[in-house]
């Protein structure tokens, strides 16, 4: 008989849901317009594609606003702070958002 084992995410005392609060944790390019979150993760990918993130306010902790999506569906606008940047959506798939409660 074949076996497997089951492997759970570690939850750390930082993710857990506190009374009444919704902790949805999505991709970036996942959220929808007018949706708010705050960066839980940044994936490895190209080094100075990371740096880039980094160097615009993309980073752990940060608050985002997901604005619109372009036309043809790529790029997507994002607010960060008082800035709006464009982010290919291969960018925003590598960035993890804590969706904040609607």
């Amino acid at each position: 008989m074949p076996s497997f084992t089951v492997i759970l995410p570690k939850t750390t005392h930082d993710q857990r849901a506190r009374p009444g609060e919704n902790m949805t944790t999505v991709s970036l390019n996942l959220l929808r317009p007018g949706e708010r979150g705050k960066i839980t993760h940044i994936a490895g990918g190209q080094v100075n594609v990371r740096r880039r993130l980094l160097e615009m306010g993309l980073f752990k902790g940060a608050l985002v606003e997901f604005i619109r999506v372009a036309p043809m569906g790529d790029p997507i606008e994002i607010r960060i702070g008082e800035a709006r940047l464009s982010l290919r959506r291969s960018e925003a798939q590598a960035i993890t958002v804590q969706k904040e409660a609607s």
